[in-house]
């Protein structure tokens, strides 16, 4: 039996190659299905576009509101916004929203160019296939046949919420595509960076008297660039920031102190930065706007049985909300107007639709379970470890939050942890000795995310 510090069976070096015209190859691929998913692409929900604007007019606040006229979007009909008042208490013409500001950043040189007309949601797809390509090059400092490498980078592309997130790419949707692949990003890092836990791809293992070279200040420097990459993803979505205990067990240094330190000192770097932002923009640390939506939100969406008395972040909305994560189901027979034939992708009349709340995420994407055979290995090695607390601390986090994402399909909050899950996932599925049950459930898991990026469109979300 080895320990957690040790490598284990499931990293011995295996053979196979990953090349560059794979990932690309898979680029391309996923960049095709997610434009193909979403012909008639349009910019309803844009909130980042606005506030890269607004940065490019020298202010913090968005236009608002705005009437559409034929030559300029508009944003009145926006609901994640709350305006920005004189001492008077009247309506200035600005306001703020309460999204990270990584995604914004993003579309900046665009919106420098094409102003308010930026397709925000089209560039989100190509941050989407970005982020599947740079999963199959994370997977491959796993010790991975091809295969499976390749299987579970396709779960990843098209057989997760992912898909429709991308494919979607608005306002929230956007700020999970973009704090994927910057999570998956870090990972890899970190794992290159890690001599235990290198692959075949990268050549044996690198021993601790060579980690030297990659020092600085005592401090291992691709360890340090994975935090800066996490701390990045977490400017685009706040939640990521729990899976800081990956980044503890695994990556360089040659101990958890100095991968604690390296990582956090570079993660430390873009939120300090986001931190300082909000208290000038807002004159907080966290941004005030989240409590002024909960207030609407709480009174405008009874059926959502938020509590008035309860705070954002409550435990016990995470009693309330572990059922939709686990076991949410689709609406079965809903009521249809009279004489309506009932049918499979009859949106007036269905048999079964996506419920807009949520649904269970092993209901959408039942390959998910495979990460729990991984568990097997919990506490001999520390990169499943990592990978479970990393999980569990930011589904926890999520869950205690008021709401979870609607209207959506599946349950979007889980591209927050996804990164993680996916290592639990690949690993299962190399030590399976009945492979065909785990690329079933990847195919099923495709096959059910299909059918709710084609629900999504027929009922406007």
């Amino acid at each position: 039996m080895t320990t957690a510090t040790e490598d284990s069976a499931v990293r011995e070096p295996s053979s196979g190659n990953s090349t560059v015209w794979t990932g690309l190859l898979i680029f391309g691929v996923m960049l095709a299905i997610y434009i193909v998913s979403n012909l008639d692409r349009v910019n309803f929900y844009n909130h980042f576009v606005w506030q890269a604007s607004a940065w490019l007019q020298g202010q913090a606040g968005i236009q608002f509101p705005v009437t559409a006229s034929p030559t300029t979007p508009g944003n009145d009909y926006f609901q994640d916004v709350q305006p920005i008042l004189d001492a008077a208490g009247n309506a200035t013409g600005r306001a703020l929203i309460p999204f990270p500001p990584l995604p914004a950043l993003v579309l900046l040189p665009f919106v420098a160019i094409f102003g308010l007309t930026t397709n925000a949601q089209l560039i989100a797809t190509f941050i989407g296939a970005i982020d599947v390509a740079v999963a199959f090059w994370m997977l491959g400092r796993l010790p991975l046949d091809r295969l499976v490498r390749v299987a579970t980078t396709v779960f990843l592309g098209v057989g997760t919420v992912l898909w429709y997130a991308a494919e979607l790419g608005s306002t929230w949707f956007l700020a999970h595509v973009v704090a994927v692949g910057l999570t998956l990003a870090a990972i890899a890092i970190a794992l290159g960076a890690d001599s235990r836990a290198a692959s075949a791809d990268d050549g044996p293992g690198t021993p601790e008297t060579d980690w030297d070279g990659n020092r600085f200040l005592g401090l291992d420097r691709r360890q340090f660039l994975a935090g800066i990459l996490f701390g990045l993803a977490c400017t685009a979505r706040l939640t990521v920031v729990f899976g800081a205990p990956f980044f503890v067990l695994v990556g360089g240094g040659g101990s958890w102190i100095r991968r604690s330190v390296a990582a956090g000192l570079g993660t430390a770097l873009p939120v300090g930065i986001f931190l300082v932002y909000n208290q000038l923009t807002t004159g907080h640390l966290m941004s005030p706007v989240y409590d002024y939506l909960y207030g609407l939100e709480t009174y405008g969406y009874p059926a959502l049985n938020y509590h008035a008395g309860w705070a954002i972040e409550d435990p016990r909305y995470l009693i309330q909300n572990l059922p939709l994560m686990v076991g949410g189901l689709p609406d079965i027979n809903p009521p249809c107007a009279a004489g309506a034939v009932r049918g499979l992708f009859e949106a007036t009349c269905p048999i079964i639709a996506p419920n807009p709340v949520g649904m269970s995420l092993f209901l959408t994407s039942p390959a998910w379970l495979l990460g729990f055979l991984s568990l097997r290995w919990w506490g001999i090695d520390r990169l499943v470890t990592g990978c479970a607390l990393a999980v569990g601390a930011i589904a926890v986090v999520n869950l205690m939050h008021f709401s979870q994402g609607w209207v959506q399909f599946g349950y979007r909050f889980s591209n927050d942890f996804a990164p993680f899950a996916l290592i639990l996932v690949a690993l299962a599925l190399q030590a399976s000795r009945h492979r065909r049950i785990g690329y079933g459930l990847v195919g099923l898991s495709v096959a059910i995310n299909l059918w709710g990026v084609i629900w999504g469109h027929l009922l406007g979300w």
